[in-house]
């Protein structure tokens, strides 16, 4: 199965990228482990925080081939060096940059490179990223998103709004043609509470599967 694929079979499962920014290791189990009973399949704890790769190898050993966990805010070769040693799968970065693209799909990894124009979301799709992070979604809009869709590759290119979404307007983003969303605090409590982050997932599951329920198309 091709990254590109990989990435959408997991997407088809729970159209969710949990972005675990202040997880502490201590915590990665529990945490990690309410968000697989709740759905999520895709984890990324961003590299720039203390405690990441133990953190990442932690969700690793916990899940092995039954999630695709690995590393966000990768800016560099090492980074995904470090990724591969820790067992990870996955590389999210914040920015495009192609030789970093590459290199991640000539180790085999699934990556996710932020994009903010047309020009960059080409540029991506032609360097064989996996999928493509709106970021900052913010910054965007859904009828942005809508847009993208009507002349980007039909069936290529996997889009995923990072950045603000929340329950409340992930049903905007999906109408749009959002394939996932990359979430944080929505669905992840950065202080350890267990019980918050429980109820926050729960939150935005059930919104997403409320979209479902409703046939919102994609």
């Amino acid at each position: 199965m091709s990254s590109p694929d990989f990435l959408r079979a997991h997407l088809s499962v729970m159209p969710v990228l949990a972005i675990l920014r202040g997880l502490e290791p201590r915590n990665a189990r529990a945490t990690g482990q309410a968000l697989f009973d709740a759905g999520v399949r895709l984890m990324e704890v961003p590299l720039n925080v203390p405690g990441a790769a133990e953190s990442i190898a932690t969700l690793v050993s916990l899940f092995g081939n039954r999630a695709l966990v690995g590393g966000g805010t990768v800016l560099s070769e090492a980074d995904l060096a470090l990724i591969v040693s820790l067992g990870g799968k996955l590389v999210v970065s914040p920015h495009f940059d192609a030789d970093l693209v590459r290199a991640a799909r000539d180790k085999g990894l699934v990556t996710v490179p932020g994009v903010c124009t047309p020009t960059e979301a080409f540029a991506a799709l032609k360097a064989d990223a996996s999928g493509l992070k709106l970021f900052p979604a913010e910054a965007l809009a859904p009828r942005v998103l809508a847009a993208w869709r009507t002349v980007l590759p039909k069936g290529e290119a996997l889009l995923i709004p990072t950045g603000g979404i929340n329950v409340e307007n992930a049903g905007t983003w999906w109408a749009a043609g959002a394939d996932g969303f990359g979430v944080g605090s929505a669905v992840f409590d950065p202080s350890g509470d267990l019980v918050v982050t429980q109820q926050r997932v729960h939150d935005f599951v059930s919104a997403l599967q409320r979209m479902r329920d409703a046939k919102i198309s994609v």
